[in-house]
């Protein structure tokens, strides 16, 4: 049997990054890149580095949320239809699992759906450093708000 996408349209890593990695905003400050899409999932990875580090030099928690809320997001808003429904974040959580210290390479971020829903969405959102052991986990809700008419 056939595997289907959850998301509504094809799309590569690049032309997410081209265009919801944008200039200025955090996840372009941070280093963050989507770097897989999947059947059922998303990847995003970011650098831990002085961008992304807390004072004593590993990284910092708000960081691994903010990554964790880009790719939710992103993977969330291409779960709907982008012409008449846009997403905005309700609630995110996190459980900090294990440090990664300043210069050990990049953490990644796997998004997979808990729930797809009309009108919410749960992602759970698995991060892990470059030996692939886990750094956090966190859940985040959106919502599926209609586009205003024009």
């Amino acid at each position: 049997m056939a595997q289907h996408s959850i998301f509504t349209s094809t799309i590569t890593p690049d032309e997410v990054n081209a265009s919801q990695i944008v200039d200025g905003q955090m996840a372009h400050h941070l280093g963050i890149e989507i770097t897989e899409i999947g059947m059922d999932h998303m990847v995003a990875r970011m650098p831990v580095d002085h961008r992304t580090i807390q004072r004593i030099g590993i990284l910092h928690g708000g960081a691994s949320l903010a990554l964790a809320e880009t790719v939710g997001s992103i993977a969330a808003s291409y779960c709907v239809d982008r012409d008449r429904f846009f997403i905005v974040g309700q609630e995110i959580n996190a459980n900090h699992l294990r440090p990664v210290r300043n210069g050990e390479g990049y953490v990644y971020a796997n998004a997979t759906p808990v729930h797809l829903g009309r009108t919410s969405q749960v992602w759970d959102i698995r991060i892990s450093n470059e030996e692939g052991k886990m750094v956090c986990i966190s859940r985040f809700t959106v919502a599926v708000l209609e586009k205003p008419e024009a």
